[in-house]
């Protein structure tokens, strides 16, 4: 591994609230015998990422409190309710003073996607500009790299749930797209009913 692919850093958004799910955060939920925000920090260290931010909100001081996240650099994001937008904001701003050249984004809510597709979109990385998104049968989706020379862009236009979406739609032709349909499953727990996918 080169020096600058040591400096894709993981950077896991895991403030949310979970509204839809009667206001129990994501990050508390159980999966495979440990909380999803362990579950997930630990996806992107398998997945090669040298380094791993958390990007914190709602009960984050349970979630400090409660989760083992050895090494990982914990991010307050006290404008959790606004929306991922925000989260992405802190985690980006956190990453900018760490010397991280890229951000390999993670969603805490997306337990199916595992270290192998962290990987695929890791070894993508060629540079500050790179932009590189997960695609399952085509269609962009989780995780996704954003190079440093796009943070600006990205933080400019990072509002309410849409996070980067805005950002990658307008500069879609740069995007590299890495297949993952074959090794992660990207489905959300957004609701009642996604809880059946938690083990």
């Amino acid at each position: 591994m080169t020096d600058d692919e040591n400096r894709v850093a993981g950077l896991l958004l895991a403030a949310g609230g979970g509204r839809r799910l009667g206001g129990r955060p994501k990050a508390l939920l159980t999966h495979r015998g440990r909380l999803l925000v362990e579950h997930a920090a630990e996806v992107l260290r398998a997945g090669g990422c040298a380094s791993v931010h958390v990007v914190l909100g709602a009960r984050a001081e349970d979630v400090r409190a409660r989760a083992e996240l050895p090494d990982c650099a914990l991010v307050d994001n006290p404008d959790w309710e606004h929306g991922m937008g925000t989260s992405l904001r802190a985690g980006l701003d956190a990453l900018a003073g760490a010397g991280a050249r890229a951000a390999l984004v993670l969603l805490v809510d997306q337990p199916g996607i595992g270290p192998e597709a962290v990987a695929r979109v890791r070894r993508a990385y060629r540079s500050p500009r790179s932009l590189v998104s997960a695609a399952y049968d085509g269609v962009r989706g989780h995780p996704v790299l954003f190079g440093a020379g796009h943070w600006a862009g990205i933080a400019a236009t990072a509002t309410g749930d849409r996070g980067a979406r805005a950002y990658l739609e307008e500069h879609a032709d740069a995007v590299e797209l890495v297949e993952c349909g074959d090794v992660a499953e990207a489905y959300d727990i957004d609701t009642e009913a996604d809880l059946a996918h938690l083990e």
